[in-house]
């Protein structure tokens, strides 16, 4: 099994898990996994829009609410604070358990920008999803309004329970015990067939944690074959740069799968501000031309894979709070993996190697430029940390 640094999170091994495309299939999915809790619901997400979407979900969790199922929700204090108070009301009333996760802090540490950006649902503590997906329309398939590209884990057994606990933690900040269930009773449910290590992978600059980030670097340095990254905003550090040279050169192949339509558009100039970089090193560059792609999910050697909220850039590695699992197993990693090259064959194009190393005008490059330098900027004005002498 991989370790992931000096990091130590070990795998569960009884588990069955089951990649699920973001729209119609997670939607349905998340509809009938809260239909069918028998004990409780936690949902923690980063943006929860009143919309077609976010209205249908949160009727039914209300349902659930009222026919005695315990309910835990935590949003970002940021990214969901457009919801109604009569919106919020209504789910409070009917005995739901909902707070939000502020983002401004201080403390032993004082710190400005974090964001809980966890997109997670775990039923009865044996049931989870895991992805990028946030509850809004966006992410839904509605008439004429197809989703954006994302992606969620679906896992069944001991991981779930696991995420069961962290939820917990996050929501009680560490104080009373929450929703409490019996280990012993999930582990009874578990198919004894269903043999897949699997691994919760956080990222929290704050409190200390950079597991999802020494994951992306242990497989870099670990690969024998191929790397492939799907990210919505890929602006790697100058670190994870090197990493990827480094892999490069002992010939390790590098592909891509990036956005050619997105939702911030000064993030997409400053991400094309670096092919020049990554075709230099014979990285393979691939934009998703059917929608917005807002997926996050890297692949390794066909074996091993991570998928979460965690995108490949310094908010995701410094400032948010992210929510990761790692999959170590050569059949499920073989079957995404497929699943992925019918993606790059089919719904991409490859980037023009020539027209980004001489084709782009000069107003094209600086333009470029410009927005990684703002968007650098904008990364360490919002994400400013500092701590008390001696911590």
């Amino acid at each position: 099994m991989w370790s992931a640094g000096k990091i130590k999170s070990a795998y569960t091994v009884h588990n069955k898990p089951q990649l699920i495309k973001g729209g119609s299939q997670y939607f349905t999915l998340l509809l009938n996994l809260i239909e069918s809790a028998k004990i409780s619901i936690q949902l923690q997400t980063y943006i929860f829009e009143e919309d077609e979407t976010g209205n249908l979900v949160g009727k039914a969790i209300i349902k659930a609410a009222q026919r005695g199922i315990k309910v835990q929700i935590l949003l970002d204090g940021y990214a969901s604070r457009k919801l109604s108070k009569l919106f919020i009301t209504e789910l409070k009333s009917s005995g739901i358990q909902l707070r939000f996760f502020e983002p401004i802090f201080s403390g032993g540490s004082y710190y400005f920008g974090r964001r809980l950006h966890h997109k997670v649902v775990v039923v009865d503590g044996f049931t989870a999803l895991v992805g990028g997906i946030n509850i809004s329309d966006r992410y839904n398939d509605l008439p004429g309004e197809p989703a954006w590209l994302d992606w969620a884990l679906l896992v069944e057994g001991e991981v779930a329970f696991e995420l069961h606990r962290l939820c917990n933690n996050f929501y009680t900040k560490g104080w009373g015990e929450g929703i409490v269930l019996d280990k012993n009773s999930n582990l009874n449910a578990v198919d004894e067939k269903s043999n897949c290590p699997i691994r919760v992978r956080r990222n929290d600059w704050v409190m200390r944690r950079n597991q999802i980030s020494a994951t992306y670097m242990e497989m870099l340095k670990n690969a024998k074959e191929e790397i492939v990254i799907m990210s919505s905003y890929f602006i790697p550090s100058r670190f994870f740069r090197k990493s990827i040279s480094a892999a490069r050169k002992r010939g390790v192949r590098v592909q891509l799968i990036l956005a050619s339509l997105s939702d911030v558009g000064i993030a997409k100039n400053a991400e094309r501000h670096l092919y020049r970089w990554a075709i230099l090193q014979g990285v393979e560059i691939y934009e998703y031309k059917t929608q917005v792609l807002h997926g996050k999910v890297a692949l390794c050697d066909g074996k091993f894979m991570t998928i979460g909220s965690y995108n490949v850039n310094d908010i995701s590695a410094m400032a948010s709070i992210e929510l990761n699992l790692d999959v170590d197993s050569v059949e499920f990693v073989g079957s995404v993996k497929k699943i992925f090259d019918t993606i790059i064959q089919k719904e991409c194009y490859r980037v023009d190697e020539y027209l980004v190393l001489h084709g782009y005008s000069l107003f094209e490059r600086t333009k470029q430029r410009m927005a990684y330098i703002l968007f650098r900027f904008i990364f360490r004005l919002f994400t400013f940390y500092f701590s008390k002498k001696g911590k």
